[in-house]
């Protein structure tokens, strides 16, 4: 056997090798490795329906506009309400001017001789009073109510976050209860990793993770919770509460997703992050 045949027999077991050992780290990367492509970046999303029903005055913001916690959103027509208020105040006036007469009549008859007025009387006299006095604290409740009424035409963002989607407009009418608009609250992305089950076991909770978004920017996070369960999609309940089992098996089998919460420890300063895209998530299980 020549150098040469010698030579490029080792040569070919040195590539036999090496393609061996790099196969095997793809596999073994690929498999094992908990990292998944299933990443979505997610946020909490407030619906912001108003107190009180009525026309659309105001409306100061804008769609994709930041908003700060305590700003207006929307102004609902106050002008109902102011009424209701007046109406309100000068019930309390009626029922303390009520109230202060009944106390009065009440002293007189209990400074009164048994033989002017009677023991009936005055309990009598008394009880008139105290309903007095009841029907006094309901006006004055009823005054509150018409004052938050009012308050609340006022539509004021409960977070700091971004109008999305702003699909009301300036002489729309509100209804109490029915969201109108959105608002993603800033503080609140994370992102959600969707891993196969066969690479939960090197997922723990506060293992260090990286965030790869597909607009090219890295985020830095880690392994917050782990999902306890996700849906059967092979044993639904029957209309008699029965399971029904799929009598068919599939003898391929895929291995499930389950969602691992991975919470974002810094954003760069200029990053921008949209709730429901998408994203690479690499676990470091050493970390």
């Amino acid at each position: 056997m020549t150098i040469r045949n010698i030579i490029g027999f080792i040569a070919t077991a040195i590539i036999f090798v090496v393609a061996i050992l790099v196969g095997r780290a793809l596999w073994v990367h690929y498999m094992d490795e908990p990292w998944t492509r299933d990443g979505r970046v997610r946020a909490e999303v407030v619906n912001i329906a108003p107190d009180v029903s009525g026309a659309v005055v105001e409306l100061p913001v804008k769609d994709n506009q930041m908003v700060h916690k305590g700003d207006l959103l929307m102004q609902i027509d106050p002008s109902h309400y102011q009424i209701a208020v007046e109406q309100a105040e000068a019930a309390v006036a009626a029922r303390k001017a009520e109230l202060t007469m009944k106390l009065d009549d009440a002293r007189r008859r209990a400074d009164m001789d048994s033989l002017v007025v009677s023991q009936e009387n005055r309990e009598n006299a008394s009880h008139t009073a105290n309903s007095a006095q009841a029907q006094y604290q309901q006006a004055i409740a009823a005054l509150d109510a018409a004052r938050l009424n009012l308050e609340r035409t006022r539509v004021i963002s409960p977070v700091d976050g971004y109008i999305t989607n702003l699909q009301v407009f300036k002489g729309d009418y509100a209804i109490a209860g029915q969201a109108k608009l959105a608002v993603v609250d800033s503080h609140s992305f994370w992102v959600y990793g969707y891993f196969e089950e066969t690479k939960l076991p090197h997922v723990q909770v506060g293992n260090k993770a990286d965030i790869k978004l597909m607009s090219g920017g890295t985020l830095e996070g880690h392994v917050e919770s782990i999902s306890r369960g996700i849906y059967d999609r092979d044993n639904p309940q029957s209309r008699e509460l029965l399971a029904d089992v799929n009598p068919t098996f599939n003898w391929v089998r895929l291995a499930q997703r389950v969602p691992v919460r991975i919470h974002i420890d810094k954003v760069p300063d200029g990053m921008i992050l949209s709730a429901g895209t998408t994203c690479t998530v690499v676990v470091k299980p050493g970390a």
